[in-house]
């Protein structure tokens, strides 16, 4: 994992803590919540003030995550909300903790000038004994203070000149005043300045869970499922209708489909699928060159070539099947007839335009994982346990190229790969939107068929 750290490819865009000042409100924030502190006077936070030094220190990694159900978090600057969320437990995370840095940026930028906000996101549970508990999860609350209770006290002065102001004889009431006066002293004047966080909620109905092997819940869809890593039979009966694994791949590919969310990528608009299918192509032959022994040190896109051509034989299904997608997209096949059931289905997918798009692709890319540059995107707890199952000569072509390729243009990568607002440009080769509408996107209707299938998934 070293090579990947010092590419900046695994706690890369940490914030960097060093000044005594932040390091003791850092203390008092980590004595708050955890009741222990660190002797560290330097590391680095995540978005949640998650520091692998002090875990590493504390022998404790779970440190603001105990339970992995309600995660804690410690604010230094608002600029964590640009981090990562290291050892992620629930998907959502990340984005609820960001959503309210931004919602609350202008409050906590003037709190964490004088002291560190710790807070915790609450979910309805405290523990997760078995997958039914997850069920119970609805929504998630924050809670957020700083560690000398500024935002409460500011409450309680509001309060209190509320009540100045409305009762008629407040102004005999010297108790009333020295409370005031005592808390002003502390909050400032919350009239001109108020010290208020938003109240917020969120309500989460689709997301990803490590525990229990790594479970997809999707609630909130017309068809809901749960999806599992691991053996459906080990999470014994759900509170949900479908529940799959991945060794369902028809199920899955209806799921998907019948929920509207995927498209082929032959069939996304704005994309140069041809050139996405070779890349896609390519990791599937440095896969094999991995099972091969070959060195792969400073291979270029010719020298995968050239290992495609010399190890024809020894080439996958996946490889198989995307290759001829890619002749018939530039021009040089027939369609193939590419069902769920073909290993290289889902590497021929990317999820639609909706608001779990994020999640599905996610998903994806566990199902299509010889796509390391996929899995590194959108899954990076699966690409680090993959990474470490990788031969040296795989792990060096992969810190190789997501530094060459991806980190250069990161937005541009992601914008080519999964996003929807590239221009609506046809391929000059063939009109594909015109082809798939007629025939659907994995083959033609059978002579006499009087309606499409319910789907393209077989």
């Amino acid at each position: 994992m070293k090579r990947l750290i010092e590419a900046g490819l695994m706690f890369g865009n940490l914030i960097h803590i060093s000044s005594p000042a932040l390091v003791d409100r850092y203390n008092r924030a980590l004595e708050h919540l955890t009741g222990r502190r660190t002797a560290l006077d330097d590391f680095h936070i995540d978005i949640s003030g998650y520091a692998p030094e002090v875990g590493d220190e504390l022998g404790d990694h779970m440190y603001l995550n105990q339970n992995g159900v309600n995660r804690q978090f410690i604010l230094l600057t608002t600029q964590q909300k640009t981090a990562p969320l290291l050892n992620v437990k629930f998907s959502m995370n990340r984005s609820v903790l960001r959503h309210f840095i931004e919602e609350n940026e202008t409050q906590l930028f003037a709190l964490t000038t004088r002291d560190a906000v710790a807070g915790e996101l609450l979910n309805s549970v405290y523990a997760l004994p078995d997958p039914q508990a997850l069920f119970d999860i609805r929504k998630i609350r924050i809670e957020a203070d700083t560690t000398a209770g500024t935002v409460r006290q500011a409450e309680q002065l509001g309060q209190k000149i509320d009540r100045f102001m409305g009762e008629d004889d407040a102004w005999f009431d010297d108790v009333l005043i020295a409370d005031m006066i005592t808390l002003a002293k502390k909050t400032g004047d919350v009239t001109r300045n108020p010290v208020r966080l938003k109240q917020m909620e969120y309500t989460q109905e689709n997301y990803w869970t490590a525990h229990f092997g790594g479970l997809y819940v999707f609630r909130g869809m017309d068809h809901p499922a749960v999806i599992s890593r691991t053996e459906k039979e080990d999470l014994g009966k759900l509170p949900i209708k479908y529940v799959f694994d991945f060794n369902d791949r028809n199920q899955v590919a209806k799921f998907l489909d019948y929920n509207d969310l995927v498209e082929p990528i032959v069939k996304a608009r704005g994309v140069d699928a041809a050139a996405i299918l070779r890349q896609k192509m390519d990791f599937i032959v440095v896969d094999v060159a991995q099972d091969r022994g070959i060195d792969l040190v400073g291979a270029t896109r010719r020298d995968i070539r050239a290992l495609a051509r010399d190890h024809a034989a020894d080439l996958p299904e996946e490889f198989h099947g995307l290759q001829s997608l890619l002749r018939w997209a530039e021009a040089e096949g027939s369609w193939p007839k590419i069902t769920s059931d073909h290993p290289a289905y889902f590497y021929t997918l990317r999820a639609a335009n909706h608001p779990d798009r994020d999640l599905v692709n996610m998903l994806l890319a566990e199902l299509s994982p010889k796509d390391m540059r996929q899995l590194f995107i959108c899954h990076k707890e699966a690409f680090y346990a993959a990474y470490q199952g990788w031969s040296p000569t795989k792990q060096g072509y992969v810190v190789d190229f997501l530094t060459r390729e991806y980190q250069v243009d990161k937005a541009g990568t992601r914008a080519a790969l999964f996003g929807h607002d590239a221009p609506l440009a046809e391929p000059a080769a063939r009109d594909m939107e015109d082809m798939v509408d007629r025939v659907g996107p994995w083959g033609a209707l059978r002579r006499g068929q009087q309606e499409p299938p319910k789907g393209p998934w077989g």
